[in-house]
């Protein structure tokens, strides 16, 4: 019998990592160092692909024997992209854009092991309820926007702007569990429980 490879997440995000565990107990961390940064005229369902594509096989020249998921998410607004804001003015204008509006959550996934290469994407739609200026203020001083795509955490302070969604929940946290799933079953890694 053959001992189970290694899966190693090529991704130092908490949130991710707390949602891997509801797949596998028992696997490395390894961060990619891969920047979060786009191409010209580049689409972000591209995007996130290439990203996640990128942190996985970066992670794979440290790792090679073992079976590696890479994840990018990006949160689209009226088309652009919101990423992780730099600033609390950058914050601020991200979450006055996502007032009162849908938004698109995307995550690029990459499952790699030496043999083979699975990428997909998942896309969840989120309708926020319009913020007033002190909503918004109020969210601001809790520090969790920052570090944060799009701003905000689904699964914090901002869970009470959030009217409805369309698609997988866990994907705006920062891992599609049942996408991943169905991937780590496609590359053939052994998932028990």
């Amino acid at each position: 019998m053959h001992p189970r490879p290694t899966l190693v997440l090529a991704s130092e995000s908490p949130r991710r990592r707390e949602l891997l565990r509801l797949l596998c107990s028992e696997f490395e961390v390894v961060s990619s160092q891969v920047p979060e940064a786009s191409k010209p005229n580049e689409v972000p369902r591209e995007m996130v692909q290439r990203l996640a594509k990128a942190k996985a096989e970066a992670v794979q020249t440290l790792r090679p024997n073992s079976t590696i998921i890479g994840a990018d998410t990006v949160v689209v607004g009226d088309g652009q992209i919101l990423g992780k804001p730099d600033s609390e003015e950058g914050a601020r204008n991200m979450l006055i854009r996502l007032s009162g509006k849908t938004h698109e959550v995307l995550t690029g996934l990459c499952v790699l092991d030496k043999r083979q290469c699975y990428l997909s994407v998942s896309e969840t739609k989120v309708q926020f309820s319009p913020l007033s200026g002190q909503e918004i203020e109020d969210y601001l001083k809790t520090g969790e926007p920052f570090g944060k795509a799009g701003a905000y955490a689904i699964q914090g302070y901002a869970s009470r702007y959030v009217e409805r969604i369309d698609g997988c929940y866990f994907n705006v946290v920062g891992l599609p569990i049942s996408l991943l799933y169905q991937m780590l079953q496609q590359i053939g890694y052994p998932l028990h429980g």
